[in-house]
């Protein structure tokens, strides 16, 4: 323990033997207990005892400090101070004048029973820095900010307050002493809570056979005993120590000097609970090592500078001011050599362009607005409805993007060259990389990064794309993040920001692209055009209305686009979506830029995304700039309200991926179902032009050959007075009237084992053995089905002349064909051989309403035995001679 050697002061050598020379005496052993522990937490400033430093003599007599305290205070950024008001007093009047107290240093004062904050007597007065001797108060009270006290915490009970009240009584009463309510009566209490606590170990000692001579035992019992006192609650450490509480007091009021509780300590729970601030005269707790503290610190040595000292600094600051200098001369030259050799410069002829088949293209936007200011947008043809993507091309192997400008000459300027010079400096990973560009006549163009999955605009109008708000939200991170490295880079602003040119890579990174060069990027869209209009949906009101801005404008419009992408990505229908309103591209630029409050804005729905988001989007859409957050603060918004924010980094890629391929699941499985049904179709319509067994073979990319057959049966028929009805009637009378016979036909024949071969004009050929043979059943079943036509023509009715009766000629001969596919091109199935032609003549030599059939297909009806037929006679054919034929009457009925 450090010993006092010597009074310092008649103050203090009066009382170093009193209660507060036993509290320093026991601090100081703290504090030398507490060097075990290299550091300690107070109020959020780390402490640290470093006792490195050999006490001087001298200091101590110069300053008129007591020497531990002197030690202390050159020792450590805390210092903790014991004893009289009097001494303490001085102290802080002597570190106020050793410029102690502006902030670097805290003074603890041990009052445990708090006399010093009771000021002439009255409790609660707290103002430790009033002084009995009359000199000016204001510079303690200025040297004590930076003094807090230390003092019991006075229990405030009713049990406690009655126990006082008998205490005073008792003194006045019993000993003719007067007590006054101070904290010292906190020792009687104390003192009745340890007879307690005795009595209650001593009483538990005897139930279990001991006596009060056990003195071990009855500690023991004592050990980590917790009871509720009239000091409030009394715990017991395992050294049979007590808890204690502690108040801190600070001043509260600079101006007043007013004292008041910032802290409780609370031992039995070993926290302590703050009730108030702090006021540091820095505004922050001191450092752990205040500057020049050590005395021997050779940068604290203000002594003056030796003349080879000031030499040595001279010439050290001339060399470095010629090394900065150089480097200065250096980085001129090499930056007019950058701009002269135009490392951005592309040829015209180092680009390559193929056909678009061998570039993979993203999915198209639906919109029919015109987007031809940006490089990636669906562009609209000039009637509206069809889209062009991006131009992309090869440059050295790589597909890249590439921006045509409507200028014929492009003019190096040196603002230029800067523009093109920043722009290929520019790297980040939600920024399209710029590449190059040309500027050969006529082909000025700015070449880019290609982003294989197109704009955002693509994606929020592709409906098959499902997008829930962890990958909604992911997007407008990526805009955030790219739109403030952009704020913050050499460029400063977009200036044309939307949601056309926020592009999407192959990674489903969002990137943002048209950025930067000015001198480039002119419009030259005709006034009042639809894509003019449709291109400043997203324009700030201030921006319309003046063209140009400053860059801070130029930013605070950046901010009101982002606010447009933000509802076109929490509604998914289009830029600037009102409710229960259908406006035109130019009637909604002409109510913004009006800038008349009410003012108009898109519509927010509440329904479709969070209240946050809706605050955000108003906010970024604000029509005073001021109220507009920069995009360092929207990705504060961002961050708070996103609460699948949280998720990692490769979280959120697993879950791009598990959605994309989810996406892409649903995508292909409707597709595939799209294609069989069009190849249903397709073959449903091959089926009805060729035979079955024909077009299965073409299916299967086989060489149909020409096959001979036997014997088949061949229909004709026509429609009598068919010429005269057609001159009668107009074209689409006609063909009204084909139409509606040829489909009942149709039908009919279903019923059959019959082919269809042609119809032309009010001709009708079937024909019944090819070309899958059914043995002698051709016959009947060309003889049945003739029948059933005949049958349905007397039924038929003409549309335009409902009381008319149509005439159908029947004509049918059996005997051998040749078949085969003739042609490529619309292929047909023909039949060639004698027996078409006679099967023709037997419908042109027949009669209206009957069945004309040969002696052939008769011998082979006759085999059946099923069907009535009649002796025509014999018939005069060209190129056949006299022919016998017959007719069909019927089919018999079976009995």
């Amino acid at each position: 323990m450090y010993q006092l050697q010597e009074p310092v002061s008649q103050s203090w050598s009066n009382h170093r033997r009193g209660p507060n020379a036993c509290f320093c005496m026991l601090l100081l052993v703290a504090i030398m207990r507490l060097q075990a522990w290299p550091s300690f937490r107070c109020a959020g400033v780390r402490y640290l005892f470093r006792p490195r430093l050999r006490l001087k003599k001298r200091a101590a007599d110069q300053i008129g400090v007591p020497p531990p305290l002197l030690f202390l205070a050159f020792l450590l950024a805390v210092i903790y101070i014991c004893g009289p008001l009097e001494m303490l007093h001085q102290v802080m009047r002597r570190a106020h004048y050793e410029s102690m107290t502006n902030g670097d240093y805290v003074f603890f004062y041990l009052d445990v029973f708090g006399e010093s904050l009771q000021g002439e007597g009255r409790q609660g007065a707290a103002k430790p820095w009033r002084s009995k001797e009359g000199q000016d108060p204001s510079t303690l009270r200025e040297a004590f900010q930076t003094v807090l006290v230390i003092t019991y915490h006075e229990p405030q009970t009713s049990e406690y307050r009655s126990f006082q009240n008998q205490v005073i009584l008792r003194a006045r009463q019993e000993y003719q002493v007067e007590l006054s309510g101070s904290l010292k009566n906190l020792v009687a209490g104390c003192f009745h809570d340890g007879l307690v606590l005795y009595t209650m170990a001593l009483n538990e000692t005897i139930n279990e056979g001991g006596t009060k001579g056990n003195t071990s035992r009855i500690l023991e019992k004592m050990k980590g005993r917790t009871f509720q006192g009239v000091t409030g609650t009394v715990s017991m450490d395992q050294n049979n120590d007590r808890d204690t509480d502690f108040n801190l007091w600070a001043m509260a009021d600079v101006k007043s000097g007013e004292y008041q509780v910032v802290g409780h300590y609370i031992g039995s729970e070993k926290q302590l609970k703050w009730l108030g601030p702090i006021h540091w005269v820095k505004g922050e707790p001191p450092l752990d090592n205040p500057p020049c503290f050590d005395i021997d610190d050779p940068s604290c040595d203000k002594s003056a500078l030796s003349t080879l000292a000031i030499m040595a600094l001279g010439a050290g600051l001339t060399f470095i001011m010629f090394g900065v200098s150089s480097f200065l001369i250096f980085r001129k030259l090499m930056l007019e050599k950058e701009l002269a050799s135009m490392l951005w410069r592309i040829r015209w002829e180092e680009l390559q362009f193929g056909s678009s088949e061998r570039y993979p293209k993203g999915a198209g936007s639906r919109l029919t607005l015109s987007l031809r200011g940006s490089s990636y947008g669906s562009l609209v043809t000039a009637h509206g409805k069809y889209q062009i993507f991006a131009n992309t091309g090869l440059f050295k192997g790589n597909v890249v993007a590439i921006k045509h400008v409507n200028k014929k000459r492009i003019e190096l300027t040196r603002q230029v060259l800067f523009e093109l010079k920043h722009m290929r400096d520019i790297q980040f990973n939600h920024l399209t990389r710029f590449i190059g560009a040309c500027i050969d006549p006529p082909n000025i163009c700015i070449v880019t990064e290609y982003c294989p999955r197109g704009s955002l605009q693509d994606i929020l109008e592709n409906e098959s794309i499902n997008l829930d708000w962890m990958f909604r939200y992911s997007l407008i991170n990526d805009i955030v993040k790219g739109m403030a490295f952009l704020h913050n880079s050499i460029i400063g602003y977009h200036g044309s920001l939307k949601s056309s040119n926020c592009v999407v890579d192959s990674r489903f990174v969002l990137k943002i692209t048209d950025y930067g060069l000015a001198s480039f990027r002119q419009s030259h869209d005709s006034e009042g055009s639809h894509a003019l209009y449709a291109k400043k949906l997203w324009t700030a009101p201030e921006l319309l209305q003046k063209g140009t801005l400053p860059p801070p404008a130029m930013q605070k419009a950046d901010v009101y686009s982002f606010g447009i992408i933000l509802q076109e990505i929490a509604l998914r229908n289009g830029a600037f979506f009102v409710e229960g309103l259908d406006l035109s591209p130019k009637e909604i630029v002409q109510k913004v830029c009006n800038s008349q409050p009410p003012y108009f804005r898109p519509t927010v729905d509440t329904r479709l995304h969070s209240e946050e988001l809706a605050v955000l989007m108003e906010r970024c859409w604000a029509q005073d700039l001021g109220e507009r957050p920069d995009f360092t603060q929207i990705k504060i918004f961002i961050r708070r309200f996103n609460r699948e924010g949280s998720t990692s980094i490769l979280d959120n890629l697993l879950s791009r991926m598990e959605q994309y391929a989810n996406n892409l699941e649903k995508l292909v499985e409707e597709r595939t179902q799209a294609y069989l049904e069009e190849k249903r179709k397709a073959e449903n319509l091959l089926y009805q032009i060729l035979p079955h067994s024909v077009a299965e073979q073409l299916k299967r990319g086989e060489t149909v050959q020409a096959e001979a057959f036997d014997c088949v049966t061949i229909y004709f028929s026509d429609i009598v007075g068919f010429t005269s009805l057609s001159a009668e009637s107009t074209p689409m009378q006609v063909v009204t009237l084909l139409n509606d016979l040829y489909t009942c036909f149709d039908a009919i024949i279903d019923n059959f084992d019959v082919y269809k071969v042609e119809t032309i004009g009010d001709a009708y050929m079937v024909v019944s053995g090819l070309p899958v043979r059914n043995g002698k059943r051709h016959a009947h079943e060309i003889a049945r089905m003739a029948l059933a036509l005949l049958e349905a023509v007397k039924t038929f009715r003409i549309r335009h002349r409902p009381g008319e009766q149509l005439c159908l000629r029947i004509g049918v001969h059996s005997g051998p064909v040749c078949a085969g596919v003739v042609g490529l091109k619309m292929p047909r199935y023909c039949l060639f051989g004698d027996t078409v032609n006679t099967a023709s003549r037997m419908e042109s030599t027949g009669e209206a309403l009957k069945i004309h059939i040969s002696s052939t297909t008769e011998e082979i009806l006759d085999e059946f035995g099923c069907f009535e037929l009649e002796l025509r006679g014999d018939v005069e054919m060209k190129g056949k001679g006299k022919v016998r034929t017959y007719w069909l009457l019927g089919e018999k009925s079976i009995i």
